[in-house]
């Protein structure tokens, strides 16, 4: 919570609820790295959703984050191969912040829908099929 505070409510200057409750359903998958001290240097999510489906996806990734000093070391990646690992047999959703789309496009997301505002902030939906 700490990391996703210092980034999406002070770093971006979110001022829509990020503690949506949707963290404590038994259903939600929480991935993290953590740093040499053991707090999280990145962070996501995969809930359950079947109201965001497309397609035949019912998970959805969110809240991905890394902490500033932690950026540009592939961890984003390294949780998202996590949960392709996990969970690459079904298909999956995200939405993504627009300026990194490519990231979750090397994982075989793909970009579908207008761009639109979420948060003050361009967004992109993104599918990935079944593998």
């Amino acid at each position: 919570m700490k990391l996703r505070t210092d980034v999406f409510f002070i770093e971006q200057k979110i001022d829509e609820e990020e503690l949506d409750y949707r963290d404590l359903e038994p259903t939600t998958i929480h991935y993290w790295i953590a740093d040499d001290a053991g707090l999280a240097a990145a962070y996501l999510r995969v809930i359950e959703d079947v109201e965001a489906s497309h397609l035949d996806a019912r998970r959805l990734i969110g809240r991905v984050v890394v902490r500033a000093d932690h950026r540009g070391q592939g961890l984003a990646q390294k949780l998202i191969a996590a949960v392709l690992d996990e969970f690459g047999h079904e298909a999956l959703l995200l939405h993504a912040q627009t300026y990194i789309a490519p990231l979750y496009a090397k994982a075989g997301f793909v970009a579908f829908g207008d761009e639109y505002v979420e948060a003050g902030i361009p967004h992109i939906s993104m599918y990935r099929a079944a593998s």
